[in-house]
């Protein structure tokens, strides 16, 4: 099942070409539908996707020094305020029952996939504009609606109803199709309505494919957890 989420980010999906699949169709994910996933890879995941979104809701934050209207500000902020209080209480709520307070997921060292991911997407922000952080952002938040939507809804009594939920849930599909207007409108506003014909449409690309290719790896350490 594939989401628009706007009309940037599909030419985008297009364009990141077979690694989009690997990302949103990965074993990790195929493990999380059927219930088979190792409990272990799925804490060990979600503790290093804790620190993920700290770094995650930075760029966020980041986003809103970019802007250039207070409307991209607003919708940057409200972005931000999702992952700070609402998606980060998945794992501390999941973690906590498994005996690991908020504390403790804070102060974890950060596995090597997951220090190349989010220094890429802070480093895109902080070297380019906009359009470059929002490249490199749409991969995590459009592909896991869409995964989401795909496995999603489930029965509470799945294995993994809560993860599976939240993201094939209303309000999280909500988050999806705002960060494809904002990502449109930033498109518009500072490159026009033909994207693919400026000279930088190939560097956005590339800023969506390499976190996305960063997605793949997320999920490739999140398996290896359950080794």
């Amino acid at each position: 099942m594939m989401h628009a989420y706007g009309t940037t980010f599909p030419r985008l999906r297009a364009a990141a070409g077979p690694v989009w699949g690997a990302y949103t169709r990965h074993a990790f994910v195929e493990a999380l539908r059927d219930g088979t996933l190792p409990r272990s890879a799925y804490l060990g995941y979600l503790v290093q996707d804790y620190i993920f979104l700290i770094h995650f809701a930075r760029a966020w934050a980041l986003a809103v020094t970019k802007a250039e209207t207070v409307a991209e500000m607003r919708a940057c902020a409200t972005t931000l305020d999702a992952l700070v209080n609402r998606e980060i209480r998945l794992h501390v709520r999941t973690c906590a029952a498994a005996g690991l307070s908020e504390a403790d997921l804070f102060a974890t060292d950060e596995h090597p996939a997951n220090l190349a991911y989010t220094r890429y997407v802070l480093e895109a922000g902080h070297a380019g504009d906009l359009l470059d952080l929002l490249a490199a952002l749409a991969p995590c938040v459009m592909g896991y609606g869409e995964v989401g939507a795909r496995l999603g809804p489930v029965p509470t009594d799945h294995r993994y109803a809560a993860w599976i939920n939240t993201y094939a849930g209303a309000a999280y599909q909500q988050i999806c199709r705002d960060a494809g207007a904002l990502l449109d409108g930033a498109v518009a506003r500072r490159v026009g309505l033909a994207p693919e014909a400026t000279p930088g449409w190939s560097r956005l690309c590339e800023r969506f494919r390499t976190a996305t290719r960063l997605e793949v790896s997320f999920w490739d350490m999140g398996l290896s957890f359950g080794d």
